[in-house]
């Protein structure tokens, strides 16, 4: 897909590589805990005074932990499709970073389509406003 016609939804949270997307997150340099979105002001494990992080693109696979549609539209900013669609939204635990990431799924993957355990991937998809964002898919 060429993601050029289109703006990040939410610029700096991941990278717009569409074939190999990435989440941007941190890692505190102290002890390794993981951050989605980035937080780089004061490590949040209870502890560990870690006040440096680096910036990582998170995995780009996982499990899938949980998932549920949804059935309402969401309520602003978010802007549905009229009639509104029900889609998929994914909990996935990373790979590498053992942290859960939500997220919907892509169009065209229904939550009936997902199990417990199957390998997601990310992936990025216009919104209806244009807006590119994340997305999981099944792997």
């Amino acid at each position: 897909m060429d993601l050029t016609p289109f703006s990040p939804l939410l610029p700096g949270w991941y990278t717009l590589d569409a074939k190999a997307p990435a989440l941007l997150g941190a890692r505190c340099k102290a002890c390794g805990t993981y951050y989605f979105p980035k937080q780089v002001t004061f490590c949040r494990k209870p502890d560990c005074a870690g006040e440096a992080f680096e910036e990582v693109q998170l995995s780009r696979t996982g499990k899938l932990w949980s998932w549920t549609d949804a059935c309402y539209a969401p309520p602003e900013p978010f802007v549905a499709p009229e009639p509104y669609q029900p889609f998929a939204i994914a909990a996935v635990e990373l790979a590498k970073e053992r942290m859960v990431v939500l997220g919907p799924v892509v169009s065209g993957v229904s939550a009936a389509q997902l199990r417990g355990g199957m390998t997601m991937e990310l992936a990025l998809e216009p919104l209806t406003d244009g807006k590119l964002t994340w997305k999981w898919r099944p792997a």
